[in-house]
């Protein structure tokens, strides 16, 4: 199709051709190859050494849902970044966070983005936060193959459902099997010690100030004990991606106020390092 565009200067018939909502399909159809999970990897003996994006936690609160994530890619015992992006918006009410292979992740992401803003502009309406995690699921599924040989991506999908009017949060294995998640998640190699900070410091009346403390406080103690996982980091001044989605739409924090919320979490774990405990009745 590239090369019909330079030779004509016009774009090909596929393009002027009324066919399905749904991106994915189109390249199917159309440019196959373009597709992550329809490339053919070089043959390579053992693992695939590749960044792999670590933690993820999302937290539901009274106006929608805050979604995070940590700063620290990793290649097998090295860090390969220390301010790589995991958070990303997918349209103008739900996020997604990856976790997995880097490369291929935020491939996908681009590619889901792309998905949804090609059903809004053919149907002329939105998808349902259902629908989007449906497409979301399908995306996974097609990666199957490179998770087989390692490259896996795994995200945590996140928003506000405008109908319901609640926020909603989404998980996924790799063969794209789909899980809602009550009050709170987490995916990644830190996952296991964020879930357990986040359950005990979960209530269902939280503000959005403290819901974003709260997830603070999860990939903390993630990094504490997941050398995957990166925490605040003070010295760089490197801090969680922290995005909230409410009725009024996406926003990611800036950093003067996710540094101002790490730096209270810090000095909180001067006095106690092992963070707030849940309360007692």
């Amino acid at each position: 199709m590239e090369a019909e565009t330079r030779s004509t200067g016009r774009l090909p018939a596929a393009f002027l051709t009324p066919g399905s909502s749904s991106f994915m399909d189109f390249l199917s159809a159309h440019a196959p190859d373009q597709l992550p999970g329809n490339r053919a990897l070089p043959p390579v003996e053992g693992a695939v050494q590749a960044p792999h994006g670590t933690t993820i936690v999302a937290i539901a609160f009274s106006g929608g849902v805050v979604l995070a994530g940590d700063r620290r890619a990793t290649m097998g015992n090295v860090i390969a970044q220390r301010d790589i992006e995991k958070v990303f918006p997918a349209d103008e009410f739900s996020a997604v966070g990856i976790a997995g292979t880097a490369g291929l992740a935020t491939e996908m992401v681009k590619l889901f983005q792309l998905e949804l803003e090609h059903f809004e502009k053919v149907e002329g309406s939105t998808l349902s936060l259902e629908g989007k995690a449906n497409r979301l699921s399908t995306m996974i599924r097609s990666n199957l193959g490179m998770a087989l040989q390692g490259l896996a991506v795994v995200p945590l999908f996140a928003g506000y459902d405008v109908e319901r009017r609640k926020g909603r949060i989404f998980s996924y294995d790799v063969t794209g099997g789909r899980s809602e998640e009550l009050g709170f998640a987490g995916v990644g190699s830190g996952s296991v010690f964020a879930r357990g900070s986040l359950k005990k410091l979960y209530r269902e009346d939280l503000s959005e100030q403290q819901a974003a403390t709260v997830v603070i406080q999860a990939l903390y103690d993630a990094a504490d004990d997941d050398s995957a996982t990166g925490g605040p980091d003070m010295t760089r001044r490197i801090y969680p991606v922290v995005s909230v989605i409410t009725e009024d739409g996406y926003r990611r924090l800036g950093e003067e106020e996710v540094s101002g919320l790490a730096r209270a979490v810090y000095e909180g774990r001067l006095q106690l390092p092992n963070g707030p405990q849940a309360p007692v009745s």
